[in-house]
């Protein structure tokens, strides 16, 4: 049986070739998936990566109800998704939960490439933060932000903004900032620098994801330290890497990586 991710009540599988090409086989195992998960109701194939400004997958209906649209549970939060116009990742949940924990009372934080605001939507639960500014450039995220703070009843902590992060950290949260999330691993060492001149001039916390390549005699947690150190030192920024981990697989020898930096 194929391994396949689920959001809501959507199974999204990876699409081989051979399951494209032998259509009885493929019909087969979409209605097995649906026959052993019984809150599955639609069955998506994704034909090759992520892609595009918006993080997007090439998703095609394949089996069960024709929808892309659904409702993502988590940690007693509910996530409005469709498939087709944001990107959402379950396989982030324990992220999302651990940053939720790291978050310090009255704390003022950015989430940089907000989406749908899941991260956004779990720190202000579980934590007594101050606000949090759920920034993304697909106006349908903000969208789904805004539907989604209504839909968990959380008010006055998130504030979601349409637009570039490096223009709305730039021209108006400069240096008003204690934490800096950074969920998007294919622009986070490009913004890095604007996630240091949002912190206070005290300095304060950066959660920075980005995927490397390494080989079975490197360390992946290493590799990524040292690039982003090496990047601050050339900037005389005084940091410590407080935290490193493997978030996930994401193909062969490619790891997404977390890192939680403490600028000082």
């Amino acid at each position: 049986m194929l391994s396949f991710d689920v959001i809501g009540d959507i199974a999204i599988i990876k699409c081989f070739p051979i399951l494209l090409k032998q259509k009885n086989i493929s019909i087969d195992i979409f209605a097995k998936i649906l026959e052993k998960n019984k809150h599955i109701k639609t069955v998506l194939c994704q034909k090759g990566g992520i892609s595009g400004e918006y993080r997007l997958g090439n998703l095609e209906w394949v089996f069960g109800e024709k929808k892309t649209d659904t409702v993502h549970k988590e940690y007693g939060c509910k996530f409005y998704v469709d498939l087709n116009h944001v990107y959402f990742s379950p396989r982030l949940s324990y992220e999302r939960m651990r940053i939720a924990q790291e978050a310090k009372h009255g704390e003022k934080i950015i989430n940089m490439f907000g989406g749908v605001g899941s991260f956004s939507i779990l720190i202000s639960r579980y934590a007594s933060i101050s606000k949090i500014y759920s920034i993304d450039i697909n106006p349908k995220a903000i969208q789904y932000a805004l539907k989604n703070i209504e839909l968990n009843k959380i008010k006055n902590k998130i504030v979601p903004i349409m637009g570039d992060a490096k223009h709305i950290t730039t021209t108006h949260l400069s240096t008003k900032i204690d934490r800096v999330l950074m969920p998007l691993p294919l622009r986070s060492f490009e913004y890095l620098t604007y996630a240091v001149k949002a912190l206070k001039k005290r300095g304060g916390i950066i959660h920075y994801y980005d995927f490397v390549h390494s080989t079975k005699s490197e360390d992946p947690m290493k590799k990524v330290s040292y690039k982003v150190s090496t990047n601050l030192c050339k900037q005389e920024i005084n940091h410590k890497i407080k935290f490193a981990k493997s978030v996930r697989s994401v193909g062969p020898n490619w790891h997404q990586i977390v890192l939680d930096i403490e600028i000082e």
